[in-house]
């Protein structure tokens, strides 16, 4: 068992990193209406444009689970936040010039370093929840998504007294490398150590990570992270301007609604492990799946601007636990946790990366709006799959902890 102070440092440097990936990502999120203006890109181009960040996000999905066995956690941690940072100066300058090219080139390093980052840390946070046999992951996503909450803040304000993107995001690359080394030496390597100590549960880590999706249960939960992941990664690329094209919103008020978004799902997973003492992750799931379809919904057909904006806050309720209880179910059981977190982790994020932007292609022709229905689907489907989970194989146990 961890010693205390040793666990909670460990702890805090892992969330840390999640804000500063969250302010990041927000950070260019809150300012696509100001990007697509600056490059003249339609709906359509600009789905091309997001699909950089996609294709580089997969690149860095299916080989973060092979760089995080050569490296370890740690050092695919240090790699993943230079290619993050990098990626999102190469952005900043490529809205400077007004450069298709550049800011497709930043995207797909700014992809990669997230795909990186975000396995490695959702790999050393699964070992630290299967060894200390608490909740993490939700409290994890919602450090995210509370620095997620802080960038469209900031993009908020940035956007309000029209300030170059060029010079937002350039700034918020200089903050993030500052922030980013002190929290990375905090990083002890639990997953490779446990490894290392020749605990036969961990055996096997070598295999390829898309493995574990032979072990029916982890496909299930794998399916289930895609539909619910889908949601959010929905309201991350595309909220502000379907706010602004849908209803008609000020670019302003379009990323304000989008902060809207983000605080809810903030709330909702700093307050998960609040709720996993009291209901089932079972429950949970079906909970989130409803609430994120039924804020959908409304969104897609409601006839009211104001009406459409407060259902933005359901859908972020929703979409917020399904992705980090997917996570912590696949960390339990014995054999390789890491190969299981990192198989449906990947999923998840193929979903929230790959789907979002051939949502463009749908919203060219029929509008954001509308191209938010194969969301719907998709949200619609994970509730249904929940019907198939054996609950006594996906019911987490909360042990009270010192301190």
């Amino acid at each position: 068992m961890l010693e205390d102070k040793k666990a909670r440092t460990l702890r805090a440097a892992l969330f840390g990193l999640f804000v500063v990936i969250g302010v990041a990502t927000s950070t260019w999120v809150t300012r696509t209406p100001a990007l697509r203006d600056a490059l003249q890109a339609s709906t359509e181009q600009m789905g091309m444009i997001l699909f950089g960040f996609s294709l580089g996000s997969m690149a860095g999905i299916l080989s973060s689970n092979w760089l995080v066995e050569r490296l370890h956690a740690r050092q695919a941690m240090v790699a993943g936040m230079a290619a993050n940072l990098a990626g999102l100066a190469l952005l900043a300058v490529g809205a400077g010039m007004a450069s298709v090219t550049v800011v497709v080139l930043g995207f797909m390093l700014f992809g990669v370093g997230m795909g990186w980052a975000d396995i490695a840390v959702n790999v050393e946070a699964g070992a630290i929840e299967k060894l200390q046999q608490r909740p993490l992951m939700t409290t994890l996503h919602g450090c995210f998504s509370l620095g997620a909450m802080l960038g469209a803040l900031l993009g908020t304000l940035m956007a309000w007294l029209q300030v170059p993107v060029m010079h937002h995001l350039l700034g918020v690359v200089v903050v993030g490398g500052v922030l980013t080394a002190p929290l990375v030496r905090r990083v002890e390597n639990l997953s490779a150590v446990k490894a290392a100590t020749g605990d036969a549960g961990e055996a096997g880590h070598g295999g390829f990570v898309l493995n574990a999706f032979k072990d029916p249960r982890v496909l299930l939960i794998g399916l289930f992270a895609l539909g619910l992941a889908l949601t959010e990664g929905a309201a991350h690329d595309w909220l502000p301007l379907l706010m602004v094209d849908g209803y008609q919103f000020s670019n302003a008020q379009g990323t304000l609604i989008y902060m809207l978004f983000t605080l809810g799902v903030t709330v909702a997973r700093l307050g998960g492990q609040w709720l996993l003492q009291r209901f089932t992750r079972l429950a949970l799931m079906r909970a989130s799946a409803v609430l994120a379809g039924s804020g959908l919904l409304v969104v897609v057909f409601a006839q009211s601007p104001v009406l459409g904006a407060i259902a933005v806050v359901l859908w972020g309720l929703g979409a917020a636990l399904g992705f980090p209880l997917a996570l912590s179910a696949a960390a339990e059981g014995e054999g390789n946790s890491a190969q299981r977190v990192g198989a449906v982790a990947s999923l998840g994020y193929v979903a929230i990366l790959v789907g979002p932007p051939a949502l463009g292609f749908v919203g060219e022709v029929w509008g954001l709006r509308l191209a938010m229905l194969p969301v719907l689907v998709a949200c619609c489907a994970a509730l249904v799959l929940t019907w198939y989970f054996k609950p006594q194989p996906l019911k987490l146990r909360t042990i009270a902890t010192k301190g």
